[in-house]
């Protein structure tokens, strides 16, 4: 019997609701891995939540950095009908790192790819033996 006391959330937390009909566990379940293998310990939780009606929706509950109000505010970051399919996994990862951590660079996994700052070294150009810039490298 399940127990009626609720246990505390950990936020960020990633819920992605899946219809068992269409047999979509599998797929919920490796969004929630790739989140995870990104995130690590930047979310708090990712929820399983069995449904039915070809529901495929991802929502994000977390506490907004840098507001006054520690209020948890819930997003939803994709809705399979809405969309009209399923997220790319880099999308679904960017979305959640827009709202957790903008600053996080994804990698190849990034739209945008980490902006240059003024600290940053200027990428090395390659140059032939007499000092003119490689065409291969233009």
């Amino acid at each position: 019997m399940a127990s009626t006391q609720s246990a505390p959330v950990a936020l960020p937390r990633v819920a992605i609701t899946y219809c068992t009909q269409c047999r979509w566990m599998l797929r919920a379940a490796y969004f929630g891995q790739e989140l995870l293998s990104t995130f690590g310990t930047q979310i708090g939780e990712i929820a399983l939540i069995p449904a039915t009606g070809g529901l495929f929706i991802v929502d994000l509950t977390y506490v907004p950095k840098g507001e006054d109000r520690v209020e948890a505010k819930k997003v939803l970051l994709w809705d399979r009908k809405a969309e009209g399919g399923f997220p790319e996994t880099k999308v679904l990862k960017q979305l959640v790192r827009d709202h957790i951590d903008p600053k996080k660079d994804l990698g190849h996994s990034d739209r945008h790819g980490k902006k240059k700052t003024a600290d940053e070294p200027a990428a090395t150009v390659k140059r032939n033996a007499d000092g003119t810039v490689c065409e291969g490298c233009k």
